[in-house]
């Protein structure tokens, strides 16, 4: 993997750094992922396209601490980072030549419909609304919602029907926006980042972030003391693969090459090296063939 553990733990342990991972080299560069050299695909597909050209281009967010976070180099680094890099090994392309897009909640459906990018894998839930326009592979993990408050909570908060009187923070264009519609709330803030609703919860402007449990917990180790995650999730958020509507040839590909995973070790491995510094080793999930 490209992943150095060092920078990751760095970057999660630093306060305040709510985009870039502030952190200072020293970890041994771990084993790249093994690219498959002569590999063959059926002429006309995604993979023997992508093959054939050597690069891929995957959207991914920049912001998400264990899941894709943007170093001092500008590359993402993250468990989301580390399936589109054992994706690009298996289609025979080198993590050199894979390009990472910033993707956010809201142009993830337009990225992959208007051929930006190629997949998106950016803690990206599936959904029957967003499969009316693109298709997912997987889910790879299953996240939950949940609360983000001040450290020793406040406002006592221990789930999303204590929100009544209180100002809540989320992302423009995500899950996470349409589930905390359906309770009562004061307001409502959206941003285009979970990190942008950091400083409103310092000031007072907002009292509840809320997100994928993991997104959660990413972002109070990485801001040490000062949040912390009521612990109650209230919905399921299967995490998958965006990519282009009706390519049912590549979205079983990649079905197939996340279940080796699962068998193989090359899913623990990613989780391990990234999320899992935070995060205990969870069960993968089972793949949705739809």
């Amino acid at each position: 993997m490209r992943l150095k553990k060092g920078l990751l733990i760095s970057a999660i342990a630093t306060a305040g750094m709510l985009v870039l991972g502030g952190c200072a080299s020293g970890g041994e560069e771990e084993p790249a992922t093994p690219v498959k050299e002569k590999v063959e695909f059926e002429a006309g597909t995604t993979m023997a396209e992508l093959n054939e050209a050597g690069k891929i281009t995957i959207g991914t967010k920049f912001d998400q601490p264990l899941f894709g976070l943007a170093g001092l180099e500008g590359s993402p680094e993250g468990f989301d980072v580390e399936m589109g890099i054992m994706i690009a090994a298996e289609l025979g392309i080198s993590e050199e030549n894979i390009e990472w897009v910033e993707t956010v909640s809201a142009n993830r459906e337009p990225f992959i419909q208007n051929g930006t990018v190629d997949l998106v894998i950016a803690t990206y839930t599936i959904n029957d609304k967003r499969k009316e326009v693109i298709d997912f592979a997987g889910p790879y993990y299953n996240a939950g919602q949940d609360l983000l408050v001040l450290a020793g909570n406040p406002e006592n908060v221990e789930g999303p029907e204590d929100l009544a009187d209180l100002d809540v923070c989320t992302v423009t264009g995500s899950t996470s926006f349409v589930n905390i519609s359906e309770y009562k709330t004061k307001s409502i803030i959206q941003t285009d980042a979970y990190g942008s609703c950091l400083e409103p919860l310092r000031t007072g402007a907002a009292d509840v972030l809320t997100t994928d449990n993991v997104i959660l917990a990413g972002l109070a180790a990485q801001n040490e003391g000062e949040f912390e995650v009521v612990g109650n999730p209230f919905t399921e958020e299967p995490y998958g693969i965006g990519l282009a509507k009706g390519d049912d040839a590549f979205r079983t590909w990649i079905n197939d090459l996340l279940e080796a995973s699962f068998e193989d070790g090359r899913w623990v491995k990613a989780w391990e090296a990234t999320a899992g510094t935070v995060l205990k080793t969870p069960e993968p999930p089972a793949v949705n063939r739809y």
